[in-house]
């Protein structure tokens, strides 16, 4: 799901954001980076203000209240506080409750001024039979993160953005999803934000890819949309490449860099 939420108006958002997927039918729902609050904070004090914990926070029982009354699984971008830290980071819910939670790794830009970076383990989450990962934005450049997940045994992974690098973060999960052999769906926003002197553009373009690197389903630049659409989520547990290679057997990590 794509949209343009209003920076600071957290009921409206989720509401906007329920109404664009309630009227159709999907096991998983996947929900853009801080689709809740918005993105550009002018002030650590004004990202304090609208961070919320996790799982008690409005925007958490909001997402946990659909997922039970439809039936359906939801990843959703939010600002989490937790103590005196505050971290960008996306809930997964289920019918039966609270999944989960991971917290970004990388930081963007400015976040980097208002985050605390992500402190959580790269785990899938099993959501019935499927093991799903999750990551934020940013992540999607570095390469390890989707390996990780995948090696443990990630079959989708759940990318929350707020994309503003024209064409780039569609692009790297094609490949994420090629290099892993893995389903990524993109759930980036549209629009754009001026707050503080500063105007981002988001890109729009939200995507699910098959583990072959094919585009599924892709969403326009600039509207707002939800898409659901069928995966054979066994394709990604299949790594042959040809009859003679097999993606994650044939690696060679006794020759790869470990240390930073």
């Amino acid at each position: 799901m794509q949209f343009k939420p209003q920076f600071g108006e957290v009921k409206g958002n989720i509401a906007r954001a329920f109404a664009l997927i309630e009227r159709k039918s999907a096991d998983l729902w996947v929900l853009p980076e801080l689709f809740s609050t918005g993105y550009l904070f002018a002030s650590r004090s004004d990202l304090l203000e609208l961070a919320e914990p996790v799982p008690e926070g409005r925007t958490t029982r909001a997402l946990l209240e659909f997922a039970r009354d439809r039936g359906t699984f939801l990843v959703a971008g939010l600002a989490e506080r937790d103590g005196a830290k505050v971290y960008n980071s996306a809930v997964v819910a289920g019918p039966g409750g609270f999944i989960g939670r991971y917290r970004k790794l990388h930081l963007f830009g400015k976040e980097k001024v208002w985050f605390d970076p992500g402190d959580l383990p790269l785990e899938p989450f099993l959501l019935d039979r499927v093991k799903i990962g999750v990551m934020i934005c940013f992540d999607h450049f570095f390469p390890e993160v989707a390996r990780t997940l995948s090696l443990r045994g990630a079959q989708l992974i759940c990318h929350p953005a707020n994309l503003v690098l024209p064409g780039m973060g569609q692009l790297s999960m094609r490949v994420r999803a090629m290099e892993n052999r893995v389903f990524t769906v993109t759930a980036n926003r549209i629009g754009e934000e001026a707050r503080g002197g500063e105007v981002l553009r988001f890109t729009g373009e939200s995507q699910v890819v098959t583990p072959d690197g094919a585009v599924l389903s892709r969403a326009s630049r600039d509207r707002e949309e939800a898409k659901a659409v069928e995966v054979e989520l066994e394709r990604a547990l299949d790594k042959r490449i040809t009859r003679y290679n097999d993606l994650f057997a044939d690696r060679r990590p006794d020759f790869y860099v470990l240390w930073a």
